[in-house]
């Protein structure tokens, strides 16, 4: 394991057990956590994208002052739902955000997940092609930034500019070097990720899986994973590729952690998810030993070279960074990090 980070969902609520009540609250506690993150040594900070939701939405302003108020962190999305997104106006706004934090974004993109209200996408100007899905729709202006992040001309300039122009075709401004490099495909199959190192994307893939084969998750996501990389050896990409998954992990150190998990008692769920069958993993919640010998028997985690935490953000910021904390002093270095 060489990378470990959290993942943040921004959920909001007015409850009054939630630390998290409006979504000012969540955009500055996560500017706050990432900070925190970076001073505890945790190697990226990482954000979900859902819409009509009380979560994280925008990514772009969020990452770019994250970008602002660090220095080392890896600052990046899991993931940005593309059925919503205009792939140029996107490339623009991540090439700035990437400038902002001197080229530490790492961006993952996907379909995206169920959501809060009916094709929420058409309500963003969208919809997909006669005889296309959605999952089309999203592949397409995946496939469009992709493109335009190579930094290559394609426009023709206007003759008579406001401003004067280089020679050649235009791209867009700012670009980002290397950004096409970082960007990643959130995976729920082993189909898209082999589709997803075909195009020179890093994979990402979370708790959630399409059931293909009926095994444990952490066996059916560690095959997708050397399924993806056998892919990216086909394909002859010349660098090399990274894979993320993502965990519910908790290790029990203190009253607080055994009050709020201590109680978990998890496994495998399966389920039908936009009619998929789909089997979601299960969350580790144990005393620092035991969860060490857990973590070391899930297959994905040994094939991934990033993990991420899914953390419970309505905690509070300082609550967050001792779970964070808990991992990297406790856990971590038994899983062979750093």
């Amino acid at each position: 394991m060489k990378k470990i980070g959290f993942l943040s969902f921004g959920h909001w609520s007015p409850s009054p057990q939630s630390q998290t009540r409006s979504a000012r609250d969540a955009l500055l506690q996560s500017i706050d956590l990432a900070v925190a993150a970076e001073e505890l040594g945790a190697d990226g900070a990482y954000f979900r994208v859902h819409h009509f939701a009380r979560q994280l939405a925008s990514p772009f302003p969020l990452l770019a002052a994250i970008g602002a108020k660090t220095s080392r962190i890896e600052i990046g999305t899991a993931v940005i739902d593309m059925r919503y997104e205009n792939p140029l106006y996107m490339a623009e706004d991540a090439g700035a955000a990437d400038l902002i934090s001197g080229g530490r974004l790492q961006l993952g993109i996907s379909r995206g997940s169920p959501e809060q209200v009916i094709d929420g996408w058409r309500y963003f100007g969208y919809a997909p092609e006669d005889g296309q899905s959605d999952a089309d729709m999203a592949r397409g202006h995946a496939e469009v930034f992709l493109n335009v992040l190579k930094g290559q001309g394609f426009a023709e300039p206007n003759p008579r500019p406001m401003f004067p122009n280089p020679p050649g075709l235009l791209r867009l401004e700012p670009h980002s070097e290397g950004l096409r490099e970082r960007i990643w495909w959130g995976s729920a199959s082993n189909a898209t990720g082999v589709w997803a190192a075909q195009l020179g994307m890093n994979l990402q893939s979370s708790t959630l899986k399409e059931d293909e084969t009926g095994e444990p998750f952490h066996v059916q996501q560690a095959k997708q994973i050397r399924h993806y990389k056998e892919a990216w050896k086909e394909a002859g990409h010349a660098r090399e590729p990274r894979v993320s998954v993502s965990r519910s992990i908790f290790a029990l150190v203190d009253d607080r952690d055994r009050a709020y998990f201590g109680r978990s008692k998890d496994s495998d769920q399966v389920g039908i998810i936009d009619n998929m069958r789909a089997i979601f993993g299960r969350s580790y919640a144990a005393e620092p030993d035991q969860l060490v010998e857990e973590l070391k028997a899930d297959e994905a985690i040994a094939e991934a070279d990033t993990l991420l935490l899914t953390v419970p953000n309505q905690l509070g910021v300082d609550y967050n960074a001792h779970v964070i904390e808990a991992i990297l002093k406790h856990v971590a270095p038994a899983l062979g990090w750093r």
